[in-house]
């Protein structure tokens, strides 16, 4: 299978030619380097948005306060946003500890972890293959790709890249470990693998990975031969075996991440999505991934799920065109990179494919940052290996292949503009997809923030009209109904929250709402009644404490607003709380406490004037005006 190839390398005849190959090899990766990063220039132009960034980074008070022996704890701990992935928490910790709010560092981090898996994964194919043309090719439509760009552009999916950067490096282990190497370095396979996990439980289906590993290209299984250094053949129940510790530590953490997941409430029920169309789902989106793969365009950060049952010519043919697929690579096993890379791409979509249903998407781009891998290997071998049979050089297909990655590049330049802020990333959403509630509702929040209250509501409205909102999306335009003034409104969302949901923090959220509301109306003795209800259901709603710690300034109590405030601050360590939080303590005769709040707002604020004009704005509701 070698023989002949046109990307293959040459056996070394002397010392000198191999150092001039290890010269190239590292040409080779300074090239994906530089091509990655120049490719993804416009990344550094890019702000946070408002798509998991706030609770990620933005307003997570472990995670602006940088790494602290109580950040780690609390990562190791916590549950939030349903996941657990302490590393994750830490690497974003550890850059707002190294840029603070600046969205350039961020993004960065992920660019430099992408590159670097575009390198780990040439160097990993070039030395399990002995292709190096081969290889480069398939690092080079990984890291150009525009499909992966949700996972780089996205401040807040750290933890694909991450994850991803030490399932490359457990592979690198195994693929030394399977050629011979030190027991040390399956316990390092280990090592890798539980650091992955706690970076995003997307990597648990390595151990499966490592099997088809053993099949292609270590051969492990079965006869031995045409690989560099083959390894010692051995019985596939002898390598699930060998995997035992692998398969404990996946299943541990699949638990661990249902549990994790459930307690958020983001896995779906079937009384919301039934199996059938949950399989529907399955056989259409692996045929919509594959089309992604080939023709990369309409790319959305939201695919909606669609209402009802799928047209049953697409299930059906989506079924068929897998089966189909399934079948010829079966055939042509004895070209074992094509199961290989079929079979990789099959499988390490299964935990996201849908079967598990989470979230509000029928699929995502960055779901295929791993699995697609599988098909850029399945489809370089096979060509390669045609144009070696009839006699094409490697020269003939410098070009074609320079001119497909030049094309994948400006597509993922293009791509990476659509994430430069929250309107220009769902104005496109709203372009390339339909139905989309969700990107009608953060539309209208990005429209709220720039002061155009009326084009907000249009865009709430036309969500509403998408989707019946859970309670915790009601209390979401409730919040926007109190933005733009207009209290009234808030109120009879937060009241249809009460009515829809028993969760004691939703139905406090909701009284809290009312509180607002009544505050902005300025009845005090309501709005009262209102924080009592909402504290007594949850101590640590934190609109409710800001409410109770703006009556209590309105009372001169200035002591007991000092106590709220903290306790809110502690909660949400938003810029405007912060601020409050300044004012209580000025008003309390505690200047030097008050000037170190307002250093901390000016280095945690990313727009001091709007944090200034909202604490200011809450002020006016009781009837107070800013020291």
């Amino acid at each position: 299978m070698r023989k002949g190839h046109p990307f293959v390398d040459g056996a070394a005849s002397s010392t000198g030619m191999s150092a001039s190959r290890e010269n190239h090899v590292l040409i080779f990766c300074l090239l994906l380097v530089a091509a990655t990063l120049a490719f993804y220039n416009p990344i550094v132009h890019n702000q946070f948005v408002d798509f998991d960034d706030l609770s990620y980074i933005q307003k997570n008070n472990h995670v602006l306060t940088g790494l602290t022996w109580d950040n780690v704890k609390w990562a190791i701990t916590t549950h939030r946003d349903g996941n657990w992935h302490p590393l994750t928490w830490l690497s974003h910790a550890l850059d707002c500890q190294l840029f603070g709010l600046n969205p350039v560092g961020h993004h960065y981090t992920n660019l430099l972890l992408h590159a670097a898996n575009a390198v780990l994964l040439f160097l990993l194919l070039r030395r399990a293959t002995g292709f190096k043309w081969s290889s480069l090719v398939v690092a080079a439509l990984f890291a150009l790709h525009p499909v992966n760009v949700e996972s780089v552009a996205w401040a807040a999916e750290r933890k694909n890249v991450l994850s991803m950067f030490f399932f490359l490096l457990a592979l690198h282990a195994y693929d030394r470990y399977g050629r011979g190497g030190g027991r040390y370095l399956y316990w390092l396979v280990t090592v890798f693998f539980a650091l992955g996990l706690m970076a995003k439980p997307q990597i648990v289906t390595l151990p499966f990975v490592l099997l088809l590993w053993d099949y292609w290209p270590l051969q492990r299984m079965g006869a031995a031969g045409g690989s560099p250094a083959a390894a010692t053949p051995r019985s596939f129940a002898y390598l699930v075996w060998e995997k035992l510790p692998l398969f404990v530590l996946a299943a541990a953490d699949s638990v661990v991440t249902a549990l994790t997941q459930r307690a958020g409430e983001s896995v779906r029920t079937l009384s919301e999505v039934s199996v059938s169309a949950r399989l529907e789902n399955v056989f259409v989106s692996y045929v919509r991934y594959i089309g992604k793969a080939f023709w990369p365009s309409r790319l959305a950060p939201m695919y909606p799920r669609p209402e009802g049952s799928l047209p049953a010519w697409q299930v059906v043919g989506a079924a068929a065109l897998l089966l189909l697929l399934s079948a010829l690579v079966l055939r042509w096993r004895d070209r074992r990179y094509l199961p290989v890379g079929w079979f990789w791409f099959l499988g390490t979509l299964v935990p996201m494919i849908g079967i598990i249903t989470v979230g509000e998407q029928s699929m995502a781009d960055r779901y295929a940052y791993i699995p697609f891998i599988g098909l850029f290997v399945a489809v370089v071998w096979t060509l390669g290996e045609a144009a070696s049979k009839r006699g094409i050089r490697g020269v003939w297909l410098t070009g074609p292949a320079v001119a497909v990655l030049f094309l994948l590049g400006s597509l993922t330049y293009r791509q990476l503009g659509y994430w430069r802020d929250n309107e220009t990333l769902w104005r496109y959403t709203l372009r390339v997809t339909e139905k989309n509630f969700v990107a009608h509702n953060n539309l209208a929040i990005a429209l709220a923030k720039q002061g155009q209250p009326d084009e907000a509501i249009r865009e709430f409205r036309a969500g509403r009209a998408l989707h019946t909102y859970p309670p915790a999306q009601i209390l979401a335009l409730a919040l926007y109904e109190l933005h733009v003034g207009h209290p009234q409104e808030a109120i009879e969302e937060c009241n249809a929250a009460l009515r829809a949901s028993a969760d004691p923090k939703v139905q406090a959220a909701a009284w809290s709402g009312v509180g607002q509301a009544q505050l902005q109306l300025h009845h005090y003795d309501q709005a009262a009644d209102s924080y009592r209800n909402a504290l007594r259901l949850n101590p640590e709603d934190g609109g409710a404490l800001i409410g109770t710690g703006l009556l209590a300034l309105r009372q001169g109590q200035s002591g007991l607003a000092v106590t709220q405030f903290f306790h809110a601050v502690k909660v949400d360590p938003s810029d405007a709380n912060v601020l409050l939080y300044a004012q209580a303590l000025r008003r309390d005769g505690r200047t030097a406490e008050a000037d170190s709040a307002l250093a901390q707002v000016q280095k945690i604020s990313s727009d001091l004037g709007q944090a200034q004009f909202d604490a200011g704005q809450f002020l006016s509701f009781a009837g107070l005006k800013p020291l």
